[in-house]
């Protein structure tokens, strides 16, 4: 089983369309996937369900059908984490379904992760707390890739989304935000990996679940890029052509004195165009760009698009697949 996160520091880069594509991409192979969506927004939730959906799963009061129902007792101090209730996509694709309540958690996560430091056994097991909930989900469906959807933050809740994970995928925009995004990420990632390599050895419970935090860097993808590359403009080309060597500096940590073009890089996993006409009618069909049919009004241009957009995603979940050492049919 292979865990991926999609995590940048920059707002706006397509991060939960990426993972909504890539999940039905991967089912669609014939290999089960569970999303999680892991962002207090929840945008993952509102893109895989449907309003009456999104109403019963959030009703006032408690949400035991969310990612946040799962974690109640732990919150609480009333017992531990429960079996996350996964919503049925497919039969090769689950959702663990998100909760803007996820944002409430951030005190605790980050007392918890102080509390580690004095092997206090409880904070160990709260800072664990998605970890242990993606295990369980992931074992009862036999999951061969899970895919996380994580907020922008530094803070506390995506520290513990990020331990839980074996590797990471870093969505851009090509602008300004995601250069700087970028540089911040990586010493971000580095700092959390340092951190809790250093706390799983404080653990006063040695038979208590504990991930690796590996988060181990993966590669880039270029998202919304509205025409094709050798057309982009002067703008938007500048920032794509300095991705390369801050991705190796800041993420990587290599020292190079020259980086390949972004189109030639290995670690750009993709470049993806924005298929702006095309998401408002998936949307509305509540499918991935890809599975549009003349029926949801993709004809003669759209048609041609959408099936321009499944080789787009199908080369990049192989190519994810290749990095992690996996095979993609």
């Amino acid at each position: 089983m292979k865990t991926i996160a999609f995590f940048s520091t920059a707002g706006g880069v397509g991060k939960t369309t990426l993972v909504y594509h890539l999940a039905h991409m991967i089912a669609s192979r014939g290999q089960t996937v569970l999303a999680v969506d892991l962002d207090p927004q929840a945008n993952l939730t509102s893109m895989f369900l449907n309003e009456d959906q999104l109403e019963d799963l959030w009703p006032n009061g408690e949400h035991p059908n969310t990612i946040f129902g799962a974690l109640r007792p732990i919150i609480r101090g009333s017992g531990d984490v429960q079996m996350p209730h996964m919503e049925e996509i497919s039969p090769q694709l689950n959702l663990i379904t998100g909760d803007m309540a996820l944002s409430t958690f951030e005190d605790r996560l980050s007392a918890a992760w102080l509390g580690c430091h004095h092997r206090d056994e409880s904070a160990f097991r709260l800072t664990t707390a998605f970890y242990r909930a993606i295990q369980m989900a992931a074992t009862h469906v036999t999951a061969d890739w899970v895919l996380v959807d994580v907020g922008t933050h530094v803070g506390a809740t995506n520290r513990a989304t990020l331990i839980a994970c074996d590797h990471v995928v870093v969505p851009l925009c090509p602008d300004m935000f995601s250069l700087h995004g970028l540089r911040n990420l990586g010493a971000t990632l580095r700092s959390w990996r340092a951190d809790w390599q250093d706390l799983r050895c404080k653990s006063p419970n040695r038979d208590m679940l504990l991930p690796n935090g590996d988060m181990q860097p993966l590669g880039y993808v270029i998202m919304q890029m509205a025409m094709p590359h050798h057309q982009l403009p002067k703008v938007s080309q500048r920032w794509i052509d300095r991705f390369p060597s801050a991705y190796r500096e800041d993420v990587l940590e290599q020292a190079t004195g020259s980086a390949p073009a972004a189109a030639q890089d290995p670690y750009n996993l993709a470049m993806l165009k924005h298929y702006r006409s095309l998401m408002p009618m998936a949307m509305e069909a509540r499918k991935p760009v890809f599975s549009l049919k003349p029926a949801d009004g993709a004809i003669g241009a759209h048609s041609e698009a959408a099936r321009a957009a499944h080789q787009d995603f199908l080369s990049l979940a192989q190519r994810i697949a290749e990095r992690c050492g996996a095979v993609l049919p």
